[in-house]
């Protein structure tokens, strides 16, 4: 086991480089004559500070280790939560570039490539021993034990104390140790939203996902990059929205364009709607549970990095034509140590009206985006738009051995399995393995989802 003190001096050295980068990245940004390479730069600046918040994290919760941090109570799982964040925010800045020439940017690139390696080390350095820190724990479920209660309210008539949950955001406190809630009346808010990253611990209540939209519409085609596209983007920690649809109107054929960014850590979403065509949800860092909610789109429509179980949702294929057909998910895990995985547990996977309709019925659980990718699918309905094959490649070219794809106990004319894909990464899962996939263990869930007060089953039976 390595002690705790070399652990932190990387992550001082990481530091101290991440900082170096930050402030290049932010005056280059401004000096680079090239507006795709400056955009892409801007998109770094953002990733950076990210990452620069993550080390920060992760050295607190080693040299305060009985103080109050943003964590679950367990240093170990936090540390691995945390680092991988950083690694993906910075595999996510590097990417950004591929295909642009510029030397400027070429340097800089070499630059982060190197502090990669770094962050790597760190993952490999952080092990699963049970780091649970009980003063902290203890502190945590006390302050979130108090009833809740909307401080603000947001309403398009002006009755409220805010017209635009933009403002409403805004106006919350910096780093709350307290949950701040925002009560946002019944209506469609045509307005693209981002909780940055200071507003820790915001809650945003809607009347119902068929009553309070937050709508947006920009697009891959419009000129936005995927990244930059969602209607609404979260990067603080602790967030929580519940009653509500988050949407992007863009259409079908206006390529990418993402309803919800997720960047955050301990997040939740409650009885929300999430919906769009292409690429709606970008789960990108963060552990993340999704309850009772609807998500629909058509192609990649739920994708990402970050650690995410789906419980008790529906799963909305639409209609994509002219693709052949569609592919639910799109998951990327780029470095073996980061804790990263998509789970659907209690599902109902079906068909949107608009595809029943067309008759185009074809549709894939999932495709890898890297060759590493995790999916898998437990106790959960599947119905006959599922293909018999469940999954299909990214490319002919993509590897399929060290993929991880799974299905555990799931019912319905397209949980058949007789037909399923032959690849050495796709598993029909035993209990043993299932549970490496539930929230206790992927999330950490019992460790603070409790102290959300939302409901949530954390192993494979329902108590």
């Amino acid at each position: 086991m390595i002690p705790y003190s070399e652990i932190l001096l990387l992550i001082r050295s990481t530091a101290k480089n991440v900082n170096i980068a930050y402030a290049n990245a932010l005056a280059l940004a401004g000096e680079i004559k090239d507006s795709g390479v400056a955009n892409e730069m801007k998109d770094c600046v953002e990733l950076l500070d990210h990452t620069v918040d993550a080390l920060a994290k992760s050295q607190s919760v080693i040299e305060n280790q009985n103080g109050e941090y943003y964590g679950t109570g367990n240093r170990n799982a936090d540390l691995k939560a945390w680092s991988g964040a950083a690694y993906v925010d910075l595999e996510t800045c590097i990417e950004s570039f591929e295909g642009a020439k510029n030397l400027v940017k070429d340097n800089f690139i070499i630059n982060l490539k190197q502090i990669k390696t770094q962050v790597s080390n760190l993952l490999g350095m952080v092990h699963d021993e049970n780091g649970h820190n009980t003063k902290f724990s203890y502190l945590q479920q006390r302050y979130h034990k108090t009833p809740i209660s909307a401080h603000v309210v947001v309403a398009k008539d002006g009755s409220g104390d805010f017209t635009s949950i933009k403002a409403a955001v805004l106006a919350a406190p910096d780093k709350s140790k307290q949950q701040y809630v925002i009560h946002i009346k019944k209506g469609l808010y045509k307005e693209n939203v981002e909780i940055k990253k200071n507003k820790r611990n915001l809650m945003l209540v809607g009347e119902g996902m068929d009553y309070t939209i937050i709508s947006g519409r920009r697009n891959f085609v419009g000129g936005w990059r995927t990244y930059d596209s969602a209607t609404l983007i979260v990067g603080a920690d602790r967030f929580i929205a519940q009653n509500l649809t988050i949407e992007n109107t863009a259409g079908l054929n206006l390529a990418q364009a993402v309803a919800v960014r997720t960047d955050s850590d301990l997040t939740v979403f409650y009885k929300c709607r999430i919906k769009s065509y292409q690429d709606a949800l970008y789960v990108h860092t963060g552990r993340q549970f999704y309850r009772e909610c609807q998500i629909s789109g058509t192609t990649d429509f739920i994708f990402g990095e970050g650690p995410a179980v789906f419980q008790n949702c529906t799963i909305l294929v639409r209609n994509g034509h002219p693709k052949p057909y569609n592919t639910i998910t799109a998951h990327r895990c780029s470095n073996d140590n980061v804790t990263a995985a998509f789970s659907f547990q209690f599902c109902n996977i079906s068909a949107d009206t608009s595809l029943i309709s067309s008759g185009l019925e074809s549709t894939y659980l999932g495709r890898p985006w890297r060759p590493t990718a995790r999916t898998v699918f437990m106790q959960s309905y599947m119905s006959d738009i599922i293909r018999p094959e469940g999954w299909i490649r990214w490319d002919d070219s993509a590897p399929l051995d060290k993929l991880y794809y799974g299905e555990y106990m799931n019912s319905g004319l397209g949980a058949i399995l007789g037909g399923r894909v032959k690849w050495p990464g796709y598993h029909v899962m035993d209990k043993h393995q299932a549970k490496q996939f539930t929230v206790a263990k992927l999330l950490d869930g019992k460790l603070w989802l409790p102290s959300t007060g939302i409901d949530f089953t954390p192993g494979l039976e329902i108590d």
